[in-house]
């Protein structure tokens, strides 16, 4: 595993760099010479939070919350076709 350190300045200079940086471990950036963020691929996310599943199962969950969605109404997204 390879741990990179950006500033601020080189992060927002180069983020394609620090993304494929992030592929080889964690990207760590500064601000003022402190760490701040540290950037990660999602793989190594999943792995540090233990979360390695889908949505569906996440909310399948028998301790998953009970979420109110009520979706609004697509109206005025179609129109009839002109067929003439």
């Amino acid at each position: 595993m390879t741990v990179t350190i950006l500033s601020s300045r080189a992060f927002n200079h180069d983020t394609s760099g620090a993304k494929k940086a992030a592929k080889a471990g964690p990207v760590f950036i500064t601000d003022r010479g402190k760490p701040a963020h540290v950037l990660l691929s999602i793989d190594d996310y999943r792995k540090l939070a233990g979360t390695d599943m889908s949505l569906a199962e996440a909310l399948a969950q028998p301790d998953a919350p009970d979420i109110d969605f009520e979706p609004p109404r697509a109206e005025g997204l179609f129109r009839a076709a002109d067929l003439g």
